[in-house]
């Protein structure tokens, strides 16, 4: 071990103390190309430890303050004779979605079969059963986006991920509800839940995925989870990830995604809640006329904090790129917006465009905004802004002086910039609903839910702002 045991903190000694100890079940019981990426992930960590200050991208995140904090890494799989839904309603009037669970990391189902196929050869289901009933899909995709030294988290996942979700969509397929994750805990000790997806599209197919992290109890956890994404030519992907976690949880959610030609990747990310979350999305245009969409609205308060990493690799000519994140940071909240593209230097015809504005409702309130081009190509169209800024004081004032009232005027300005992201949601019944969780938010209304981030299955009657919109 390279490092001194002076600087080895307790969280990094426990990762790798649990898979020294697992090792013969980790491995041993894995497909090959899962056990050669749990190894070399495991002397990555063992050299290289847990991504600490100096590195450049995780400087001025507080994630390595956790390092000395002690959580539990083995937690045995539950089951209760009731299926998930029957224990926890997730749903969104008028949207159709497929629902599956993981609990404390693991894949949930009451039923032994823990792996579903359709009868359009649609795979669904836990990826420790999938590894060993299509091993040549593990062999061609498992690991083959993300590299297991992309860093510290992504190295200590890829060793010790229990189970995670694992969806295949054959060629020509379009899948016509979505699937929907939900992922809870409901342990009462402190947890690291390592979890590992992987979704893998054919050719010419399409697939909406949601994927929810919600807390249902006030434990502190640590939820560290990697998704990797395949996208076949001429394939549509949307991913929504919706995030309402307690104040005491921390989340690294890592996505990996590959694009072959003409494929059409749309990503919506909204976080309501946590004690510190960070969202790292890698997107790679590996195919000519592939087109990726990136949003996120964020809203935090008190001392939560927000970390946006997002990188766009136009590998090849004739792609297009967009991203636009929006966020409203309260109290002594604190974010981070770095947002990289990369530019080949033969990826002639690019079109990438970025951009992320962000209001502070105090003068507590931080956000460190980085946009970043790397262009190598000259036949191109680029470019990126970033607005950090207070409420626009003459508009408050020009509604106040229409009988609207502060507090209202304040919240319907705030709702009008954010806006601009949730429009872009394409499903109209999931679009109703950010609008509906946002207002909630903004009027202090919405912490960790009782039952889900999206609700009830029989919602409450919809936010209203008391505003006579003919005053305006």
């Amino acid at each position: 071990m390279q490092k001194s045991d002076t600087t080895y903190k307790l969280l990094e000694a426990s990762i790798v103390s649990e898979f020294e100890r697992k090792q013969v079940e980790l491995t041993g019981l894995c497909h090959p190309a899962v056990s050669r990426s749990r190894m070399r992930a495991f002397e990555f960590l063992k050299n290289s430890g847990l991504p600490d200050r100096k590195n450049e991208k995780w400087k001025n995140s507080p994630f390595p303050g956790q390092y000395e904090e002690e959580f539990l890494l083995d937690i045995p799989p539950v089951y209760y004779d009731r299926a998930m839904e029957e224990i926890f309603k997730c749903e969104v009037p008028g949207f159709w979605a497929d629902k599956y669970s993981m609990l404390n990391g693991w894949y949930y189902s009451t039923k032994e079969n823990q792996l579903i196929t359709t009868g359009e050869g649609v795979v669904i289901g836990s990826i420790l059963k999938a590894q060993h009933q299509f091993p040549e899909l593990f062999e061609k995709h498992f690991g083959k986006i993300v590299r297991a030294d992309q860093d510290g988290f992504t190295a200590a996942n890829t060793a010790l991920f229990k189970d995670g979700m694992f969806v295949y969509v054959p060629d020509g397929v379009e899948v016509k509800n979505a699937v929907q994750l939900i992922k809870l805990i409901n342990r009462q000790e402190p947890l690291m839940v390592n979890s590992r997806n992987l979704i893998i599209l054919g050719k010419n197919s399409r697939l909406t995925f949601l994927h929810c992290d919600d807390s249902v109890n006030h434990t502190p956890s640590f939820i560290n989870t990697l998704t990797e994404v395949f996208v076949g030519e001429n394939s549509s992907f949307e991913l929504y990830k919706l995030q309402n976690l307690n104040d005491s949880t921390s989340l690294i959610n890592n996505t990996f995604i590959h694009q072959e030609q003409d494929s059409r990747l749309k990503v919506n990310i909204l976080s309501l809640n946590g004690g510190k979350i960070r969202n790292e999305l890698h997107a790679n245009l590996m195919g000519q006329g592939a087109d990726v969409d990136i949003n996120g609205v964020y809203l935090m308060d008190k001392q939560q904090h927000i970390d946006n990493q997002v990188y766009v690799n136009h590998a090849v000519p004739n792609c297009h790129s967009n991203e636009l994140f929006k966020g409203v940071l309260d109290e002594e909240a604190s974010g981070i917006f770095n947002g990289y593209i990369y530019v080949a230097r033969d990826a002639q015809q690019t079109n990438a465009f970025q951009r992320n504005n962000n209001i502070l409702m105090t003068p507590k309130a931080t956000i460190d905004t980085m946009p970043y081009l790397e262009i190598y190509a000259d036949d191109v169209k680029c470019s990126h802004g970033a607005t950090v800024g207070q409420l626009d004081e003459e508009a408050l004032f020009y509604m106040m002086q229409r009988g609207i009232g502060k507090e209202d005027a304040r919240l319907l300005l705030l709702f009008a910039f954010l806006a601009e992201v949730t429009s872009k949601v394409s499903i109209e019944a999931l679009r109703i609903s950010y609008e509906d969780m946002i207002k909630r938010r903004l009027q202090g209304e919405l912490s960790i839910c009782d039952k889900c981030v999206l609700h009830c299955s029989v919602p409450d009657k919809p936010v209203e702002f008391d505003i006579d919109l003919s005053k305006i």
